[in-house]
């Protein structure tokens, strides 16, 4: 049974309230499962799940990861951390909020790399709030990054990370991710799409068992239309495309990015022609999943010595504190981790 550490993240949104909601709902995939972060704030999130003819929620303190195995069912274990802020008010852009969540995920991540855990889920964090506390990183993908270069003794471009989204309909995986549209542009570089090419089949070569087909999405519309609307895709993305193949891999020439994500898309009825779509910047890939639905979204962080995945959405700090969030996705990533950490 892995044991996986849950990140509380920001204890502003419905992070903490969806952990909870997760261990009352779904007791058996959440056995070996312990929640990172504070205990008061977790108390307060299973507070919200109480009701007439429902049980109370218990939370447990633990001393250590391994306790998490000895929990009983419907009981929320948190390792408390050291000298982290409590709950904060709902909804509310704190740096507090954001140094909870940075600690949390520092911890899981450093014991994720020396092996005392086998894998990580990441509640959702506010990017604001993490500028707010001064942490030099723009979300969770930097941050575990950075960990796994300093634990590597490596700098921090040899430890090449990408994003990859996935449900039970379509996966994509990102040439860029978190950077204004000009800059992701201008990301879209030989060595970038090469580099995520063989990023994408390396880790799908071990979750498929066999090598994926990899569609790869052209940047401009009609995929340049040979040229007319951009060259990016002769210059840049055909020739990256052509030395992947050269190693060997399942890839496809750049292909309307309009198209090839309905062209992936599997369905009961369907099967996909392709096991994965690279994208060549964040929205372009994560719209058609996030479109096919949120609920059944999971953030799968490929290039990492650790296994990490995250439900698809963010903090929801409209609805936070209301008793209402829908724990789904982070369900699916729980299921997911499990699957990757065996």
């Amino acid at each position: 049974m892995p044991t996986i550490a849950i990140t509380q993240g920001d204890p502003a949104g419905i992070g903490p309230e969806i952990i909870a909601r997760a261990f009352r709902d779904q007791p058996d995939l959440m056995r070996g499962c312990f929640v990172v972060g504070d205990v008061a704030t977790l108390r307060r999130a299973a507070q919200l799940l109480a009701g007439p003819g429902l049980p109370d929620l218990p939370v447990a303190r633990l001393d250590e990861a391994a306790q998490a195995l000895q929990m009983p069912p419907r009981c929320v274990p948190v390792l408390q951390l050291a000298d982290i802020p409590g709950p904060q008010p709902w909804g509310r852009i704190s740096a507090a909020a954001g140094q909870a969540a940075a600690a949390c995920v520092t911890w899981a991540a450093q014991a994720a790399l020396a092996g005392r855990i086998d894998a990580i889920v990441t509640a959702p964090l506010h990017k604001e709030a993490l500028a707010a506390a001064g942490v030099g990183f723009p979300g969770h993908t930097e941050l575990l990054q950075a960990q796994a270069a300093t634990h590597a003794g490596v700098n921090v471009v040899e430890m090449p990370v990408r994003m990859m989204l996935a449900s039970d309909e379509l996966r994509t995986v990102l040439v860029s991710i978190h950077m204004s549209l000009r800059d992701a542009i201008a990301a879209v570089t030989h060595e970038n799409v090469l580099q995520t090419l063989r990023i994408t089949d390396r880790a799908l070569l071990r979750s498929l068992g066999r090598r994926p087909r990899i569609a790869v999405a052209g940047l401009n519309p009609h995929a340049g239309e040979g040229g007319l609307f951009g060259r990016e895709e002769i210059e840049v993305i055909a020739p990256a495309v052509a030395a992947a193949r050269a190693e060997g891999l399942d890839v496809t020439e750049p292909l309307a990015p309009d198209t090839v994500f309905m062209r992936a898309r599997s369905t009961p009825q369907c099967a996909g022609e392709f096991d994965v779509v690279v994208a060549m910047y964040h929205d372009q890939g994560l719209i058609p999943v996030k479109y096919l639905g949120v609920d059944k979204g999971v953030n799968v962080t490929l290039g990492l010595p650790l296994v990490r995945t995250s439900p698809d959405h963010g903090t929801a700090f409209d609805i936070a504190g209301q008793g209402k969030a829908d724990a789904a996705s982070l369900i699916e990533a729980v299921r997911m981790a499990r699957l990757l950490a065996r």
